[in-house]
């Protein structure tokens, strides 16, 4: 399982504690050192079933100065995947990858439905 987070953020923060109490193994990705390529966002985006936006961390400094709120509706997918993968302060997190289980940001009773078995 592949989690992948920025350290210093809260929500990570718990999603890793979480993982943790829960007894969950996982190999962590810091996603500002190692953000993710379009490929990996193509892929985690159709085994999500989620739109494109979803994906976008909608309350990121970044988000808000490259003023994507007005932008996003105009731009083709090739575009929004291309300026995922820029950056990856731009990726909604934590993102819980496990083969065609991807969980974007976290929701502990979403998590837990997905997970727990």
């Amino acid at each position: 399982m592949l989690f992948i987070c920025y350290p210093k953020c809260t929500t990570c923060q718990k999603a890793r504690k979480w993982l943790t109490e829960h007894g969950i193994p996982f190999e962590e990705r810091h996603i500002k050192e190692a953000p993710p390529t379009v490929q990996e966002l193509s892929a985690w985006q159709a085994a999500s079933g989620l739109p494109l936006r979803k994906f976008f961390n909608t309350s990121g400094q970044l988000y808000r100065s490259l003023a994507l709120k007005d932008r996003l509706a105009a731009m083709s997918e090739e575009e929004q995947l291309s300026l995922l993968a820029s950056d990856g302060m731009l990726v909604k997190r934590p993102l819980l990858v496990d083969g065609d289980t991807v969980l974007v940001g976290f929701r502990e009773e979403a998590w837990q439905k997905a997970l727990i078995k």
